[in-house]
């Protein structure tokens, strides 16, 4: 019977999907970001949180224990000094899973899984609206010269060139 026996083997001896697991997360903590297919994304997720729920205590016991998983000392060292500080405040959830797609050649779903507080990009960039087929070209130039004649109204004090212009930019509106 096989009660309570319920995790993705991923098609791999215990011993392969051991050293894959391991290989991935030592990548996943040197790059920071790794794309892969869904379901070893998934399973790396459950193997790597642990290890970095036990970086945050910097003792021999955790080290020899996170190495006992990794057998890398770089990846260990990683670890240990630059990502147990940023995710010392973090109660979990240190890993994100974005999905990409499908591969071309046997449609696997695909994604990356990254460390949350090393996205610098996702955290910086703010979301674009988007123009929809209903809004008309009327209404989405008018915000835009709203806010371009601010931006110039602002500018006009700096010299004494962009003074003369914006009265002859006002006239003309």
């Amino acid at each position: 019977m096989r009660h309570n026996k319920k995790f993705n083997h991923l098609g791999r001896t215990a011993s392969h999907r051991a050293a894959m697991l391991s290989n991935m997360a030592v990548s996943l903590i040197m790059h920071k970001r790794i794309t892969t297919t869904l379901a070893k994304a998934k399973a790396l997720k459950k193997y790597v949180e642990p290890l970095i729920t036990k970086s945050k205590e910097d003792t021999t016991n955790s080290r020899r224990v996170v190495f006992s998983y990794l057998q890398d000392k770089h990846a260990i060292t990683e670890l240990f000094t630059v990502i147990s500080q940023k995710v010392a405040d973090r109660p979990g959830g240190y890993t994100r899973i974005i999905k990409t797609g499908f591969r071309a050649g046997d449609a696997a779903p695909m994604c990356f899984i990254e460390l949350v507080d090393f996205d610098e990009n996702m955290a910086k960039t703010a979301k674009k609206a988007k123009r929809t087929r209903r809004s008309s070209k009327k209404a989405t130039t008018a915000p835009a010269a709203e806010e371009a004649a601010p931006v110039a109204e602002a500018e006009a004090p700096a010299t004494e060139a962009a003074e003369s212009a914006a009265p002859a930019e006002e006239a003309q509106e």
